[in-house]
């Protein structure tokens, strides 16, 4: 953790390790702790739902809560010299990430936002649950590993049937989502799930550039040169589950949207491999959400 105090960045307790556990027991004593400690800012890495509950108590608490990615403070710590991985290293590594960098807090989820968001996931888990029972039933011969395999497979629709009824009860309850997930649904290959989808797991829709919103889905190509070499450009990081909600809307766009359609040929007649011209029709897709939500209205074919 770091203090800011005027423009500079002072460390505080840096071998001191607080144990940031997912209990409310346990949350209020680190509310305590940081409180004595006067801390400024405080950085902890997104670790899927563990950090949620301690974002959002130490947030309600009043303190500036900074949540980066783990990849990028491992990295750090490697460039440090830190390649053994521990508790203390990490908050030492995380403290010093805070000082130099000075990341700036990230806002707090609304509740529906982040219950949808829970939702969306688990339905996409299922899915692929889903998919790979059908697999499995697909290549079993014994008649009772198929029977199991079809009452498991029984189950995952029932589960999913309620996690779809849930998802649209939330969304119907909330007009700010609703509105959000109609103007997506506008779009011309985007269905209702994948517009929920996006809603849920991409709310800088609408607040950044075009640009920024591909970089976070991962269909941004990063370059790759020095000096006269000039490599392929590739698609990097970003949020897989969006990128896998963008795959079927980005497939139907390429050949049932007018605009996209067209743009995915003169990629194709131009020699572009069908991948790389599909996840161009992705980020297409996504930038034309973006400009739809910043703008709130909805698609249509004369004013795409």
């Amino acid at each position: 953790m770091s203090v800011k105090r005027g423009s500079t960045f002072i460390c505080i307790q840096l071998a001191k390790v607080f144990a940031f556990q997912t209990a409310r027991r346990a949350a209020a004593a680190w509310v305590s702790k940081l409180s004595s400690a006067a801390a400024g800012l405080v950085v902890m890495e997104a670790t899927g739902k563990l950090h949620r509950l301690a974002h959002r108590l130490l947030s309600e608490a009043g303190f500036a809560v900074a949540v980066v990615n783990p990849s990028r403070s491992r990295k750090l710590a490697e460039a440090l010299g830190a390649l053994a991985k521990t508790d203390k290293i990490d908050a030492r590594v995380l403290a010093f990430y805070g000082a130099a960098l000075g990341p700036s807090p990230t806002p707090v989820p609304a509740k529906s936002l982040a219950e949808l968001q829970e939702l969306v996931l688990a339905r996409q888990a299922a899915k692929a649950e889903e998919t790979a029972l059908k697999n499995r039933i697909g290549a079993a011969e014994s008649r009772v590993l198929k029977g199991l395999l079809e009452a498991q497979l029984k189950a995952h629709a029932r589960l999913i049937a309620r996690l779809e009824a849930a998802i649209a009860a939330l969304v119907a309850k909330n007009p700010g989502l609703q509105r959000r997930c109609e103007i997506l649904a506008s779009i011309k290959g985007v269905g209702p799930i994948a517009a929920v989808t996006l809603v849920a797991c991409l709310p800088e829709l609408g607040r950044v550039t075009g640009r920024q919103i591909a970089a976070l889905a991962g269909v941004a190509p990063m370059a790759c040169e020095s000096g006269d070499m000039k490599g392929l450009r590739r698609i990097k990081g970003g949020r897989p589950h969006v990128r896998t909600a963008l795959y079927m809307p980005g497939l139907t766009a390429s050949r049932c949207n007018p605009d996209l359609k067209a743009f995915f040929c003169r990629l194709r007649e131009a020699g572009k491999p069908p991948k790389l011209a599909l996840t161009a029709v992705m980020r297409k897709l996504l930038v034309l959400a973006n400009t739809l939500i910043r703008e709130d209205r909805h698609w249509t074919p004369d004013y795409a």
